[in-house]
This record gives C-alpha cells, structure tokens and sequence, in this order.
C-alpha cells in the first residue's frame, strides 16, 4: 500500500461549496459605552478551541471544536465537527462601539458547560453554553444532525453584570490595552489579563456565575524600585511612545495552585507574574538568546509574539522576536527552584527568514506557524524544536491560488469552459463567488439564492447581459463574439480570484492537543492539514527543499535514495519546460482515450523543437548522475500503484462492541469530513497525474538518448521499453481517471427515478449492498466522490481502519486521515478487484457519470470487464437504449465465474435449482429486463441463454415458457406455439398452451388458434378447452365456439356437433334469457347439421350428463366441494342421442324462443321446461300453433290445446274491448283460415274461427277434441255455437245429448233428440252423419235410449217441461211404429 508518509504536510480546504453559514447576528450594547475617539485599530485575528475529548471515539465532542475569527467589534464563531453536521453552529456577535483585542477570546470547558471570554478594549464579556455532553442522554450520537451548543444562544441575556462589565477606567489614564488573554479560575471566576498602556498589566475579575459579587480590578506593575533596578526609565525622557513594560503578547496558566501570567514586553523581556502574590517572579532578556544583537535594544519589538504549552517536562514558553530580515523562535522551560523562585532553561533557538508572522502554534514536541510573504502568500512550516539539530523545517504545501488565466482550447466555449474552472470542487468558495458576482453586478442585485445552481445561472445571466450591453454592432463574426466572450468572463474571472484571495487570508493556526488535527484558520473558512505521502512530498517540494534533501523514506538503501532524488529533479525540470498549451494538449489525450504514451512522444518532440533554454541539456546532464534509473523508475511506479491484493472495500466485517460501531457509524460523516477527505484524494490525483506525466515523458526522453545513459546497456533499454513505459502510461490513466472522478459532479435525480431504480436493483436482489444504497438526504450538487464516500466507501474504510488497529478509541489525525484517503483512493483504483464505486454510481442512478467512467477505463483496464460491461448496459437502460443494454449484457456474461460483483451477483437462491452461473446470470437479466418492460430483448437474451443449457431440462424448459409468454404478449402467436412445442416440460407445456388458449380466446384471435397443428397435443387442447367452457360463464366467453370450431376444422362432425348440443343444454338451464334461448336453437341447428354431414350410422352422439356431474380441472378425487368424503361412485347408463332425437329437441327449443319473443317474462322459466311444461306454456300464452306442432312431434294429447282455446274463446265472448285489442297479438301468431270474409271480423270471430279450423285440422277418434271443446263452454255457461253442434252432430250426436244432459240444458236435449228421430226417420239425416234413414233395405239404426230415457224421466219430473215431454214422447212413437212396420217388411223379405 502506497502510505509511506513524510514530513511534510500538505493543505485542503475543508470549505463547503454549497453551503454558506448562515449566521444569526447578537448585537451587545452596554450602557456607557461610546466609540473612543481615534480609536486604535486591530488586526483580524482567528483561532480554535478543541474539546478535551475530541480525540475519544466514544464521545460527543470527537473530531469537535470551535474557530472564531475577529474583525473590529464582531465575532464570528463556529461550531464545527468532522462527525456530524450541526444545526444553528454559527454566530456573530456585535460588541457596539467595542474592538475586540488581539487574544481576547478564549474558550474553555468545564464539566457542564462551555464558556466563551471576549476582551475588548472597553469591555469583557462571558457567555456560558451547555457543554455538548449536557445536551444528550446518552454519549453515543446516531443522528446525522445534531444541535450546536450556539443553538439557544440568543436567549443569552448578554448585557446584564453576569455576562458583561464595562472595564474601569483609570483617572489619566488614555489609550486601550494593547493585547489580551483570559482564563476561568477552579472556583468559576472569569479573568481577563490586560495589558495596560501605560505598562503593566490589569486583570479584570467577573465574579461566578449566579453569585453575588462586583467587577474587580488588579494591576500587576512593578514598584519604582523594581524600575530602577532595572535600568527602567521613563518613557518621555527616551522620547518613546509607550513604555518598555508594554505587554505585547499574553499568555496565561494555573500552576501549584497559583496562576501565572506571562507577557511578552517590547523591551523584549519576558515576564512572569503571580497572580496570587501580585507580583513579577521572573523576568528574562529575549535578546540573550539572539546571536548578534547588538542594535537590537535600542529597538522595541512591535510584533514579538508568546506561546505556553505543556509537556511531559513541565511547561515550555516559546518566544517568537521579529527583527529585521528575519525571525527567531526560542523555547524554553520554565523550572522552579526553591522559595517559589523560577528560571528558564534554554531548549532551542529556531530561526526563519519569513518576515510577517501570522500566528504560530506551540505543542508538546512542535512549533506550527504561517507567515505572508511579500507577494501576500501564505507560508506554513513547522519543526520539532527538542529533535532538530541542522533547524531545518518541514514544508507545508499550501493550496496555490488559482491559475490567474484560464487556458481555452480551440475547440472549447469560453462560457462553459470559466464556468467549469470557477465552479470546480476545489477553486472557489460561494461566499466568494456571490461577493464577485456582486460587484459585477455593481451591487444592483442580491443574490436571493445561494445554492450551486442558481448562483450558476446568475452568474451565466450577469456576463451575458454584460456582454450583450457592450455590443453596438449588430453582426460580428464568431471569431469576434469569442474575443467578447474571452474578455468579458475574464473580467469576471477576475474578480473572483480577487475575492478568494481575501477569503483566503490567514488568520490563525490551531493544533489540537488530541488528535494533532493542525486547521489553518483563514477568513473565509477553514482548511486542514494532511500528512504528506512521501512520493507527493518528492514532487511538491520547493527546489531548495528538494536540492538539500540526502535521503527519503521510500527506500532504505542510500544509493537508490540518491538516484531517486536525482531522478525527481530531473522530473521536476521537465514539468517546469511543459508549457501550459502542452499540459492542456496531454489532457485532452487522456480524455479522448488517446495513448498516453504516443501523446508523451508529441509533448517531447515540442520540448525538443522549442529548447531555447537548453532543459533538455541540464536534464541529460543530471541523468547521467543517475547510477540506476531502471531501479530508481521501479520505486517510484510501485510506490504510485495503489493496486493492492487485500480486500480492501469487504462487507461483513464485525467490529466488537454496538458502542464502537454505533461511533463508527458517524465517524468523519460530517459535510466538512466528506469535503476534506474527498479533496484530499482529488489533490493526490491531480499531483500523481503530472508526475506520471512527466515520468512517462522523461522515459521517452530516455529512449531517445539510448544505451548511452543505461550502465546496463540493452537490457535496461528493453526493459524500459516493454515494462516501465507500459506501467507508467497505465498509472497516468488511473490516476487521471480518480481526478475525473473527484471532478465531476453528480446529478440530481428526481425522487421517482430513485425509486425505478431501487425497483430494478429489488430485481437483482443487490438493494441490501452496501455500495448501493442510496442517500437522499444528501444535499447537491457534490462529486461523486463525495457521494461515494458518504453512501458507501466511509463505512467500508472506517471498519477497515479500525478492523487492523489495536487502540481504537483513540483518534489520531495523521494516521487516520491519511489511512482513510489511501483506502479511499484504493477503493477507487481500477485495477483493484473491488467494484463498488461503479456500484454506488448505479445505485444512486448517475448514469451519465456511470457511463463516462466505463467510457475512460475500457481501452486500458483488464479487471472487471465484465461487471463494467454490466454497468454500462444499465446506463443503456435507464436511458431507453434497450439494444445497446442487451449487448453489453452479453458481453458481460463471458466473465461470470470470474469477476467477484457478477459472482455476487449470479449467487444462487434457496428456492431456485442449483445451475450453472451463467445461467443464473442470464436468470437475472432477464428479469431486469422483464421488470423495465423490454419483452423482445427478453426473448433474444432467452433465446442465446437456451444455447448454454443444453445440459440442464429445467432451465430449458423456464428458458422456452419465458420466450413463450413474451412472445403471447407482443402477438407473435405463431412464435409463440413454436416456443411451446419446444419445451421440453409437460407440465409446463400445459401451461403455456393453457396460456395461449385463454389469451387467444381473449383477444378473439381464434383463427390462429384452430390453425395450429397440435402435434401430440391434441387431446390437452381438447381437454383445456373443454374444462374453460365447462368452469366459466357462458355469455362471456366463447369456448363452446371454439371448440366446435376446433372440431369443424378437423372434419370431426360428430363432436362438434356433440359440444354445441352440451352448450344448448347449459344455455337451457343457466342462461333463461331471450339471448340465452337464441342461442340455444342456433346450438341445436348447428347439431343437427353437423349430423347430417355424416352417415347415419355414425350420426349419434352421447348426450352429455348434467352440469353438475362436470369433472373439474384440479377437483379431489375424493372429496366433494363441500370438503366431505364422496359417495361411492355411482355408475350410470349412457344416453345415445340419434337425430331424430336433436331434431325433437330443436322443437322444444324453438318453441322456447318463440314463447319468450311473444311473452318475454316466460323466458325465465322456459329454459328447462319439457315437451309438456311448453304445451301449457305455449297454450297459456295463446301459441297454439307451436303447441299443436310440440303435441305431434312429441305424440301428446290434444285436450290441453283445444281446451286452453276455448277458454279463451269464452274470455273473448264475453271481455271488453281491452281484451279484444289483447287478443290480436296473440291470434297474429297463429295461422288463421285463408277464408276472406266480407265483413269485418272482430277478435272473438277470429279466435271462434281458429278453433274451429284446428277441430277440422285435427280430428280425433270419437270427436274427442269436439267433446272437450264443448265441455269446457258448457262448464262455463256458454251456449254452444251453432257451427259447433252441426260438427259436432255429424260425429257424435248420442254424447252431445249426454253433455246436454250432465249440464241440464233439457229443451237443447229434446230438440236434439227430435232431430236425431226425423234424421232416422229420413228427414235431415245428413245432419247428422247418416247415409242412409231408416227402410227395410237401409243398414241397421239406433237410438241412445240411455241417454233419452233419462231425458224422458227428467222431463216427467219437471211440470214446466210437459209439453216437450210430450213431444218427445210422440215423437219416439212415431219412431217405434216407423221401427215395427221396417222390421216386419224386413222379416217378409227374407
């Protein structure tokens, strides 16, 4: 692992681009207090406190603390962590009319609460925050946000005595104190050291918060005395200004229970004062440790500065005197001796060349410090004063400025190419660019909205109307518009660099104490110092700093050090000759995949043709110093190649204890973290790249010198050629593939896309990986890097870090920060066989970014091939490019069994049958591509999937039954009956022909389905239809005409004719409708065709059992539907349908479709109704027609119709004319007699007349029709119609006289019998159907004597009726002697 430190540091920025503090202003105003007049001024200042625990894990306050920075009478102070973001973490307090000294503010804990001392030059202040611990029931945090202790700071009474105290002044007295420092005492009192104009020092006492007490004041001043003894003289006298006791830097500490306070004078001594005795117990001359001073007393120091630190020794001063041309640190220890005496004892003297002193930091073993230089640089060094005997001090690399111009290629747009320079993650900070904007705008709008991609498009607003302001002609040439272009977004350009530049002024260093976290405190925000890694420290160092370097850590053996220095020079000659057009021109190759090695060759051949300077010369000179460049070359690429064989992003790795990993879980979580950790990598990537740049390019140089510069000769030459050239151009396009990646920024992606997504990784069964959670709290725009980071790659570095480490409660800054971005960057590494940042991209759906990253790794990387091919058929899908997403799935499947994201994602299921991974992966695919709707992709990836299953049945037969649904549901049905037949499961092949019947059916696609073949599957069609008609509603679906169509198409008569006969009996029973009813004759017509086409031998069918007695699909052979055990089985005899039998039921069902035309409501109950129900049905309704018809086919008894007509014969006799009007619908049914009368008939003839034309139609042995016919009038009262009689007389005259006797009509009854005697007697005998009367020659004749004797004996009884009884009487004597007198004629004639 590439992780060899120097000691060198190098600064990032830890600014958010995206978020600006939002400060809530506290304005101070104290009674009394006014502005002085001609006040002094103080310079800005800034500085931190970290928590004592910051550098505990378990703890509130890890990687916590607070920076301030101070500007004339405001404070602003923040609240900052590296583990979580805190809500309400920035305030600004206004002190009226105040300036705050230098050093006036100090922060300090105790066990509750958090207290903030402010000095200013007319005032003091205390304000008293809740300790964090305070604000949590419980240490361990789990929120991503929590609240800073500032949250409640405004409800801080800050003007009363507790809070703030107006500093007493001194009876002629005149000026402000010239610097400050404060502490809180054990007993909670705040003091607060000045130092006093007129020399001296005055503390300023606040008594304890909630006690009762005043503001007190002590000065600490030596006696006249002292002065004298001490060469002191007044100031007026030596023409000074201000007194030579004047403290010029403070600082305080509690000791043996006493409390200390050391200043700093422009006498340049250094003074220690008690503060429980109130007097002055040591003073030492600076100036003793200062070689050559002389002249130097006569000056006063005017910008000396004083630093107290603690060590394992006891307590160390460090003393930094600014003289001319140079500064000195000194440090020393303080050591008591007896009888409370102190004295100094000299530890270093460290000197510098920087003139302006910022501020400098004192540790235990160090000193940290930041100068400006004269061009208004920042310098940082720092050294270890107990371990450095040559004084030499370890280089910070400071963050450069940004490029003062822009470089624009020829074939870039000068808009888009600023905005991509000024809103890059590393150049700019908001507030920066909203300031810029500002003044560009000339202050005539505010920006409303500071978010990233608003503040872009105000800025692209603001140029362009700037730019289109300026222009006064009305076409220019584009050329010319680019000119415009150019100038006008480098005017803005410039203004943004002036700003960042103010916000990147110095205004303090802070170290912590715990974790050694060094925080460069500049006045727009703060940056933090990272441990250098020992191959950026060789690159990035300054030519003195490089020049004087003998040895690097990277090696061991000497030899190859110096050579390895050497060769670092020499890279550093030819990155100082690559001119700016050259860099841009090598980028521009690595992005457009160019090699990077034929791109070095060109940068070379410019070098070569424009060395006006010689280089190339100094560089061959040098090279030729190097004893082995081959070895030297070696060290470099291996200790650049991040490539690494551990695991490094593994998932699973358990951390003992749920309190270390619920810390864990937060640890450098917070914005600010994300920020420093991400720009950290991107700083490594950008240094690696220009220095595998200039490697690559100084080892073509090499092989343009040749043999000549290799001891080795050949051999080096070759191996140079073949195995460093090669390694060197790949490092280069690794290392410019994580500056991309730490570049570009992500997408913001709408919530639904989101949720798609997580859907289709739901599919894949990898939404629970690590690397693919999403994070949508996450505010935009970030890199996505930062999005990695924070969505998956921190937990995976943190568990690793403290997975190998032994102490893990302790938080060391060096060591995790730089073990955090070099696993960091490892996981990035395309050469690593970890996936997941691909992964992360996909799961936070950049798909763009996802694409563009495949794009830069396919010409060069060889590991996961096949998981980025997988990747990038993704992107293809998500952006609707289905064909190009197949591809690269198929490409991606050659690499199942060997990339470690496709085998985890190929793992086989519990409930799925073990098979081959690629299958599995095929598996897989296919149902991402099932669930984004893409059915002909579907069917092209089963279709090569079923070529690597031959082997295995089961993933043939998923395999063909998914071709076959896809294909059912884009309406290839023809593919789809192939796909079935392909299958090599039954029981799956049921199911998909199950299938195709019922969506066939469905979409009324029949044609195809009684086309198809069916090879060997003939009876499963016949079956699965068979079962859909019998299990599903009639009217609905329209098996039953399939099926007969499916047997019509097959020339099987016989069974088509069979189903529609089964469907018209269902028809019948379940469907008693009209419609039901139709379609019950049509069935029982289209039988009976059916039959008809066959001979009739075979023209029979089996009639089908009742609809209850169906087998259905699925049922229990042994229990009913009820769940209870089934009966035996009961076997019963098969009915054989002929078709005279069909025909007998076409009638019936015919009739029921007439009976419910003509009375709808018996439509219900004529479904089911036998020959017998429908003759009384049909009578009732008055279709005596079809009655009649019903009668004959099935030979029943005519009574029922002849007596249904003639009731309604009487009802007509003797209803209303609504009755009449109701009886012609009825009467139209029928066949009436084709006898034209010449009169108007009404109803009642009509039906009369139907009547009698069914009694002459329709004769019946005995006149059995005319007998009930009369009954049934004679019954209701009704005289017999004369045409009745006279019919009736001709067949039967003996039983109309019986009717006429059983209904007593007596005068009817012997008027008949008189007729009948003179009918025998030969008067009106064809009357009554006889041939011939009465003669001796004729055929015997007879009289009903019964039936007339009844008569007689009636008419005897009766007095009313002795006149017929006489005639009658007579009359049948007259008969009797007409008898004698034949009967002896007769006898004679024999």
């Amino acid at each position: 692992m590439a992780a060899v430190l120097e000691r060198s540091f190098i600064e990032i920025c830890g600014f958010e681009r995206e978020t600006l503090h939002r400060f809530r202003d506290v304005t101070v105003n104290l009674p009394g207090v006014s502005a002085l007049p001609g006040g002094q001024k103080f310079p800005d200042s800034g500085g931190a406190f970290h928590y004592e625990d910051s550098g505990k894990l378990l703890s509130v306050t890890s990687n916590r603390f607070i920076h301030w920075c101070t500007t004339g009478d405001s404070v602003q102070l923040v609240e900052q962590s590296l583990d979580t973001n805190l809500l309400n973490n920035a305030v600004r307090l206004h002190l009226s009319h105040c300036s705050v000294l230098p050093g006036g503010l100090v922060v300090q804990e105790t066990l509750s609460n958090v207290i903030i001392l402010v000095s200013t030059n007319q005032s003091v202040h205390r304000l008293v925050l809740p300790h964090p611990t305070r604000m949590y029931r419980s240490e361990l945090v789990t929120e991503l946000h929590m609240q800073s202790i500032f949250t409640d700071v405004g409800k801080l009474s800050l003007h009363e005595p507790s809070h703030s105290a107006i500093i007493p002044s001194i009876v002629g007295q005149n000026g402000s104190p010239s610097t400050s420092t404060a502490w809180l005492s054990e007993s909670g009192e705040a003091h607060y050291a000045l130092a006093s104009p007129a020399g001296g020092i005055r503390v300023v006492s606040l008594p304890p918060l909630g006690t009762q007490g005043s503001v007190s004041v002590v000065e600490l001043k030596r006696s006249s005395m002292m002065l004298r003894l001490s060469g002191w003289m007044p100031s007026s006298i030596r023409g000074e200004q201000s007194p030579a006791d004047l403290a010029l830097s403070l600082a305080v500490r509690e000791l043996e229970q006493d409390t200390f306070i050391f200043a700093l004078c422009q006498d340049h001594k250094l003074r220690m004062w008690s503060i429980r005795e109130q007097a002055c117990l040591l003073e030492a001359d600076m100036l003793d440790y200062v070689p050559s001073c002389r002249g130097l007393k006569r000056q006063s120091g005017t910008a000396h500065r004083l630093r107290v630190s603690s060590s394992l020794s006891g307590l160390c001063v460090c003393v930094y005197l600014s003289v001319p041309q140079r500064g000195q640190f000194t440090v020393l220890q303080l050591v008591a001796t007896d009888n409370n005496r102190y004295s100094l004892d000299h530890i270093s003297s460290l000197f510098t060349t920087q003139e302006t002193l910022v501020d400098f930091s004192l540790t235990s073993t160090d000193i940290w410090a930041v100068w400006v230089d004269e061009s208004n640089n920042t310098v940082v060094k720092y050294i270890n004063f107990e371990h450095n005997t040559a004084g030499q001090w370890n280089q910070v690399f400071v963050q450069p400025a940004p490029e003062e111009e822009v470089h624009i290629g020829v074939d870039q747009d000068p808009r888009e190419t600023y905005l991509d320079v000024i809103f890059s993650p590393l150049h700019f900070t908001s507030s920066a660019i909203v300031k810029a904007l500002q003044i560009y705008r000339r202050g005539s709008q505010r920006s409303v909205d500071p978010s990233w991609d608003n503040l872009k498009k105000e800025v692209t607003v603001a140029v362009e109307t700037e730019l289109q302001s300026s222009v006064t002609e009305f076409e220019f040439s584009q050329e010319e518009y680019r000119q415009l272009q150019v100038e006008f977004w480098s005017k803005f350009y410039a203004c943004c660099l002036q700003y960042q530049e103010v916000q990147s002024l110095p205004l303090g260093l802070s170290v912590s104490y715990s974790t050694g976290l060094v925080c460069l405190l500049k006045k727009g925000f703060v940056s933090f110092l990272l441990p250098c890694f020992a191959v950026d420290h060789l690159y990035l160092s300054s030519d003195e700093c490089l020049f004087s370097e003998e040895e690097t850590p990277i090696t061991e053996d000497p030899d190859l050090s110096r050579d390895l220095l050497q060769l670092v020079q020499c890279l550093r000659l030819v990155s100082d000759a690559v001119s700016g057009g050259m860099a841009y021109e090598m980028e521009k190759a690595l992005e457009h995949l160019e090699s990077p090695e034929r791109a070095a060759e060109l940068v070379l051949e410019n070098l070569l043709s424009n060395d006006e300077e010689n280089v190339i010369e100094d560089i061959q000179n040098k090279l030729q110093d190097i004893r082995n460049p081959i070895a030297a070359m070696m060290v470099l690429l291996r200790e650049m190649d991040l490539e690494t064989d551990s695991d490094v992003g593994v998932d699973g790795l358990v951390l003992p204890g749920l309190n270390l990993r619920i810390s864990l879980s937060q640890l450098l979580g917070s914005s600010c973290a994300v920020s420093v950790v991400c720009q950290a990598v991107c700083h490594l990537a950008m240094t690696r790249t220009l220095f595998c740049r200039d490697l690559l390019i100084l080892q073509k140089l090499y092989l343009r010198f040749g043999d000549n510069m290799f001891l080795g000769g050949g051999a080096q030459l070759l191996q140079l050629q073949q195995d460093l050239i090669p390694r060197s151009s790949n490092l280069l396009s690794s290392y410019y593939l994580l500056k991309h990646i730490s570049q570009s920024l992500a997408s913001c992606v709408p919530i639904d896309i989101i949720d798609a997504n997580l859907q289709h990784l739901t599919v894949l069964e990898l939404s629970d990986t690590p690397a693919l959670s999403t994070n949508r709290s996450v505010p935009s725009p970030q890199t996505v890097l930062e999005l990695f980071y924070q969505t998956a790659a921190r937990k995976l570095v943190i568990s690793q870090i403290y997975c190998q480490q032994q102490s893990s409660s302790v938080l060391l800054w060096s060591h995790m920060i730089s073990n955090v971005v070099i696993l960091l960057a490892q996981l990035l590494w395309p050469s690593n066989s970890g996936f997941q940042f691909p992964e992360c991209l996909m799961g936070n759906c950049q798909y763009t970014q996802l694409q563009e990253y495949v794009r830069l790794i396919g010409p060069w990387c060889q590991v996961n091939i096949g998981s980025c091919r997988f990747m990038l058929g993704q992107c293809y899908l998500a952006n609707g490019e289905g064909q190009k997403a197949l591809q690269c799935f198929q490409e991606a499947a050659t690499e199942v069994e060997k990339e470690e994201f496709l085998i985890r994602l190929t793992g086989t299921e519990e409930e799925e049958v073990a098979s081959t991974p690629r299958l599995q992966y095929y598996n897989k695919v296919l149902r991402l591509l099932e669930d984004v709707c893409l059915p002909e992709l579907v069917i092209q990836l089963a279709s090569l999937a079923i070529t690597e299953a031959v082997s295995d049945i089961n993933s043939q037969a998923a395999l063909w039954t998914r071709i076959f649904k896809h294909h059912l549901d884009l309406g290839h049905n023809s593919e789809a009956y192939e796909a079935l037949t392909q299958n090599p499961d039954s029981s799956m092949q049921q199911d998909c022909l199950r299938q195709l019947v019922v969506v066939l059916c469905e979409r009324s696609q029949l044609q195809d389905l009684v086309q198809f073949s069916y090879v060997n599957l003939h009876d499963e069609v016949v079956g699965i239809i068979e079962s859909r008609a019998r299990g599903l509603d009639l009217l609905a679906h329209n098996y039953y005409e399939l099926l007969y169509s499916f047997h019509i198409n097959r020339h099987n008569f016989r069974k088509a004719g069979s189903v529609m006969f089964e469907l018209g009996m269902r028809l019948g029973r379940e469907v008693r409708t009209r419609l039901g009813l139709q379609k019950q004759v049509n069935c029982y017509l289209a039988a009976l065709n059916c039959l008809r086409l066959i001979r009739p031998e075979y023209a029979w069918i089996v009639q089908p059992v009742s609809g209850a007695m169906y087998e259905r699909p699925g049922a229990s052979p042994k229990r009913n539907s009820d769940g209870d055990f089934s009966s035996e089985p009961v076997k019963r005899q098969v009915d054989i349908l002929e078709l005279k039998d069909l025909e007998k039921e076409y009638v019936v069902s015919r009739s029921r479709l007439t009976l419910a035309q003509h009375h709808p409501p018996s439509a219900a109950i004529a479904g089911s109704a036998s020959a017998e129900e429908m003759v009384t049905l049909l009578v009732q309704t008055g279709l005596f027609d079809l009655a009649l018809s019903i009668c004959q086919t099935f030979k029943l008894n005519l009574t029922s119709v002849f007596e249904g007509l003639t009731f309604k014969c009487i009802k007509l006799q003797f209803g209303g004319e609504e009755a009449q009007n109701e009886a012609w619908s009825w009467l139209a049914a029928n066949q009436l007699s084709s006898v034209v009368n010449t009169k108007e008939s009404s109803a009642t003839d009509e039906a009369w007349q139907l009547l009698a034309s069914y009694l002459d139609r329709y004769p019946s042995a005995n006149a059995r029709h005319h007998r009930c016919v009369i009954s049934k009038l004679l019954s209701h009262g009704v005289p017999l119609p004369d045409w009745l009689i006279k019919s009736y007389k001709e067949v039967d005259a003996a039983c109309l006289l019986r009717l006429y006797l059983n209904f007593d009509l007596l005068d009817a009854a012997a008027e008949l019998v008189l007729e009948y005697v003179d009918a025998l007697l030969g008067r009106g005998h064809q009357y009554f159907g006889i041939e011939r009367p009465l003669s001796a020659t004729s055929s015997s004749v007879w009289l009903p004597y019964t039936s007339i004797d009844q008569l007689l004996h009636t008419l005897n009884e009766t007095q009313t009726n002795s006149s017929v009884y006489n005639k009658v009487r007579d009359k049948l004597d007259d008969y009797h002697k007409l008898v004698e007198q034949t009967t002896k004629r007769r006898l004679v004639a024999q």
